[in-house]
């Protein structure tokens, strides 16, 4: 009985969320960076007594690899906006 109802029961349609990206993109540079200058000024001597410089190149590469990822969410969110502003202008005509 309960299934025959849930079956029934017309489904609403659920908006995708569009959430800014450019504030995640930021986020992801700063933990790079901060992460690559602790290890920088903290822990360098220990890590190349240990061998394990490639950690400092790899904080770089991140924030490096971080930069087109901020520039294409800079064009998204710009995308975004216009989608926004031209679904509200057809809302109010």
């Amino acid at each position: 009985m309960l299934y025959a109802a849930l079956v029934t029961q017309p489904q609403r349609q659920l908006e995708p969320l569009d959430p800014p990206t450019v504030p995640f993109a930021l986020g992801g540079m700063a933990i790079w960076a901060v992460v690559g200058l602790v290890l920088l000024l903290g822990f360098r001597d220990t890590l190349s007594a240990h061998g394990h410089t490639d950690w400092l190149w790899i904080c770089l590469a991140g924030f490096l690899a971080g930069i087109p990822g901020l520039l294409t969410m800079i064009t998204h969110d710009r995308h975004r906006r216009e989608r926004r502003s031209r679904a509200q202008a057809v809302d109010t005509e």
